[in-house]
């Protein structure tokens, strides 16, 4: 139709960050989707193609440069029946060892040498694609079913249009969410670990939340965080932020931190925002529970840990006692997946 212009997405980052479950997302959507031509092909392929197109491109790329994919999306920019992005799939370096390792495939970048090395070569090799993508989504603790969610919100017919705010509940112990936009602290707040009823729960549960807003100055801090968020949302619109990340933690990440953002969720979904929830701590604990044993025949690990979204799953631990050592659910990491570790 005239005057509408084409979505092409190029969908770019590290390998084993989650470009081709983003693929397959947009390509569930409707998107044209194909992965790593060379890229003397892609504005042909922008510009003949019908429909909304989905490109990944990324270091096995045939003459793969950043700075050559940076002038392919600049022409495409200039296209005035097109309205291209870039997307960058990125995640931490311990967690993209343990996705090469769980699927025991090699880096591409070092088929013959350790997975660190090529992953420190790829973050500098496409470190100019991390500085300009319209869109940076860190797949560390995203389950796939909220990436995938992310990218229906941001790309769909008909979907979200303008900023996506994520929220995330976590512990500290275990470290900040990457790339968090803003962060705050509940850690002073009234503790249900302390309740023997109420430890094996989660913030999820009623009677945790009203434990937890009984604290005399629980009100005074929801009514601040609400303001601060009322305020910030707009001007990160202003400053055209696509996606915002905002983070409450506690000590074990499973009962203050979950209910104040399934508070915090309310306020922003009223305000009319597009909104993704995810409580880290749970779904790592869900990540652990759901994970198949190893085989006391082989000696062997039986496969990585299923993926499963969880939200509201209990964890035998206590708060004090967070599950550090188990990642969550995480894009492209079964061996059974196409394109990436």
């Amino acid at each position: 139709m005239t005057g509408i212009k084409i979505p092409v997405v190029l969908v770019s980052g590290l390998s084993g960050a989650g470009k081709a479950s983003i693929l397959r997302a947009l390509e569930d959507i409707g998107f044209n989707a194909v992965d790593n031509p060379p890229l003397d092909l892609i504005e042909t392929l922008a510009t003949r193609l019908t429909g909304k197109l989905a490109i990944g491109v990324d270091c096995r790329s045939r003459g793969f440069d950043a700075v050559a994919v940076l002038d392919v999306l600049a022409r495409l920019r200039a296209n005035p029946a097109l309205a291209p992005e870039l997307l960058y799939a990125t995640a931490g370096d311990a967690v993209l060892q343990r996705r090469f390792t769980e699927t025991r495939r090699r880096h591409p970048l070092a088929p013959q040498g350790r997975v660190s090395d090529g992953v420190a070569a790829e973050q500098i090799l496409t470190a100019p694609l991390h500085e300009a993508a319209d869109l940076v989504i860190d797949t560390s603790d995203l389950p796939l079913g909220e990436l995938r969610r992310l990218v229906e919100l941001r790309y769909s017919e008909g979907g979200a249009a303008g900023m996506v705010v994520f929220l995330v509940s976590f512990a500290f112990s275990a470290g900040l969410p990457r790339e968090a936009d803003l962060v705050f602290d509940a850690r002073f707040l009234r503790n249900p670990h302390y309740d023997p009823i109420l430890r094996s729960r989660t913030g999820l549960d009623p009677a945790v939340g009203a434990y937890i807003a009984a604290d005399p100055d629980y009100d005074q801090f929801v009514d601040q965080l609400r303001g601060m968020i009322r305020l910030v949302l707009p001007r990160f619109v202003q400053e055209g932020k696509k996606y915002a990340t905002i983070g409450i933690g506690c000590t074990g990440g499973r009962h203050r931190s979950v209910h104040l953002i399934e508070t915090l969720a309310e306020t922003i979904r009223n305000g009319g925002w597009n909104l993704l929830v995810t409580h880290r701590e749970l779904a790592r604990n869900a990540a652990e529970l759901a994970a198949p044993r190893p085989s006391p025949h082989s000696g062997l690990d039986s496969g990585p840990a299923l993926r499963q979204e969880a939200r509201g799953v209990p964890s035998p631990r206590g708060e004090s006692q967070p599950d550090v050592g188990v990642a969550p659910p995480t894009p492209d990491s079964t061996p059974d997946r196409a394109g990436e570790a």
